[in-house]
């Protein structure tokens, strides 16, 4: 009797020891299964000039500028002394959300699609115009990026596709005419398997993209959701590599994002809950 008490206790623990070495290995194999894929390597508080921060673009070493979704002001805040050195209004009051940055020309998107050129927009000598995009308040415009290797801005809606509310596509606006291509050079399929356990009954809402870069190395596309915390990868060809669960304890509300030259990750959040706006470098493992 004894005997068969040992042999039932040795095999209740080899099935425990079994599940949890399962369960690590599946850890290991799916990136939604794991909360912490990364690593904050640094923190910034933000002033309270900064509370609604939303797109961020890289200038220069510890340079970043940015923009806040109440005010037509473009703020460069410099990380290394945590401080807003430069203030450059181009607008009034409005839904400011995503920035991007062509050499001394920055552009800004509107929620309702209306993007603002300011040219030599740190001089005194800028000069501001604006184009109209084919999207509108539905789609609710949040991206914006200066894509280098083919002279374009790049943007994705937040909330309704233009054709298909089951597909997000990213779009070009082509900076010398302006205009938007009539169709996205990639999609996001909102039904894809990648996106499987985050699907909501309005499919639109599956994924919702707040701010979007590509990587300078890898050339990898990052799209980054703010309303339910989520960071997707998808490669050159638009392929969903990952989509990575994002820990609303480090990141309330991202709402920007953006790399430096050599790679390293910028990620803002908007004040939240008593807590100031913060920009974290972050290591996606």
């Amino acid at each position: 009797m004894k005997k068969l008490k040992y042999i039932l206790i040795a095999l209740f623990s080899m099935a425990v020891i079994g599940v949890a070495v399962g369960l690590n290995w599946q850890n290991d194999q799916n990136p939604l299964a794991s909360e912490k894929a990364y690593s904050i390597n640094k923190t910034w508080e933000m002033p309270k000039a900064l509370d609604e921060i939303s797109g961020i673009a890289w200038l220069e070493d510890d340079i970043i500028a940015s923009v806040q979704d109440e005010d037509g002001i473009i703020f460069i805040y410099d990380l290394s002394s945590n401080k807003i050195i430069q203030e450059i209004e181009f607008a009034d009051q409005g839904d400011y959300e995503g920035i991007a940055i062509n050499d001394q020309d920055a552009y800004v998107m509107r929620s309702d699609g209306v993007v603002f050129e300011i040219l030599n927009f740190r001089s005194k000598d800028k000069k501001v115009s604006q184009f109209k995009t084919d999207f509108s308040e539905d789609q609710n415009m949040e991206t914006l990026f200066y894509d280098r290797n083919t002279k374009s801005l790049i943007t994705t809606p937040k909330d309704e596709g233009l054709k298909s509310e089951a597909n997000k596509g990213l779009y070009r606006i082509a900076l010398d005419t302006k205009k938007m291509d009539s169709k996205a050079f990639i999609n996001i399929d909102m039904n894809d398997s990648a996106l499987e356990e985050f699907q909501n009954k309005k499919i639109e809402k599956t994924f919702n993209p707040s701010d979007l870069a590509i990587h300078p190395k890898t050339g990898n596309y990052y799209i980054l959701e703010g309303k339910n915390p989520k960071l997707m990868i998808l490669d050159p060809k638009g392929n969903i590599k990952n989509v990575y669960v994002l820990n609303e304890d480090d990141f309330p509300q991202p709402e920007g994002l953006s790399f430096e030259s050599e790679g390293r990750l910028y990620i803002s959040n908007e004040a939240s809950k008593g807590a100031s706006a913060t920009i974290l470098q972050v290591d996606f493992n």
